[in-house]
């Protein structure tokens, strides 16, 4: 199987280098790694450029980062679908051998795993570790998600369900797991395994202010798909930002 790994970037050239080692390390043969580019006005560019085991690239102004993932998805031909940010990377040379191991073995549409955050400056110190847990159809109504960068997905998932909805500004994967996984149903697989590392300091967790913006988004994920779960509103903010952290 094709696998297509999507890094969008703008302006990405500290931390660039790291993601995309991780993936031109990969033991599995064929990846199709695609960089979306927002017109990067510094090194970001060259430092692609460095790289030959990038299939395309792809540079221009685009409406943020969930848009620059749908082009992606658009461009991308695997049958399986990741997005690595520029801040990320795999923990390991055997992640997507691993992650296609599970398709292989469980028919499934998505895969999820674990996540590391860690130290912006220093990556090899943990400063927390996402256990995503395996998937119960109740999950998501106590909060519960899978870390996005370990998410992997069928092309056919987004050709059939659509991808991100860019009317969200930072919960369109919230809002893309919750319609394709508690919605939609579709099937899904737990790989128990840390597989990527994501640099701490996230936007919606820079502030306060932007972690109540993202609760709110949160529950506007809910009523785009005409799911309205009242009686847990309350219970969101703490749920989602606990979980996170074991």
């Amino acid at each position: 199987m094709l696998v297509s790994i999507i890094t969008a970037t703008y302006n990405s050239a500290l931390t660039l280098r790291d993601c995309l080692q991780s993936v031109a390390k990969q033991s599995y043969d064929p990846i199709e790694h695609i960089i979306i580019d927002g017109a990067s006005k510094d090194a970001t560019l060259d430092i692609v450029n460095a790289f030959p085991h990038i299939a395309q690239v792809h540079s221009e102004k685009d409406q943020g980062i969930y848009d620059a993932m749908n082009k992606g998805i658009a461009h991308a031909t695997g049958d399986i679908i990741g997005i690595l940010n520029s801040d990320d990377f795999y923990v390991d040379e055997q992640v997507v051998q691993a992650i296609v191991n599970v398709f292989e073995n469980s028919n499934c549409d998505v895969v999820y795993a674990d996540l590391q955050y860690v130290d912006r400056e220093r990556t090899d110190k943990i400063i927390r570790t996402w256990k995503s847990g395996t998937m119960q159809q109740h999950s998501f109504l106590y909060g519960w998600m899978p870390p996005h960068p370990t998410v992997f997905v069928r092309r056919k998932v987004y050709e059939q369900y659509g991808a991100f909805n860019l009317a969200l500004k930072s919960a369109a994967d919230y809002e893309f797991m919750l319609r394709v996984l508690y919605k939609e149903k579709c099937r899904v697989a737990y790989l128990p395994k840390t597989i990527v590392k994501m640099r701490d300091g996230g936007q919606s967790n820079q502030s306060i202010q932007n972690r109540i913006r993202a609760n709110r988004e949160d529950k506007k994920a809910w009523a785009l798909n005409d799911l309205h779960p009242y009686f847990f509103t309350l219970l969101l903010k703490p749920a989602r930002k606990l979980i996170q952290y074991f």
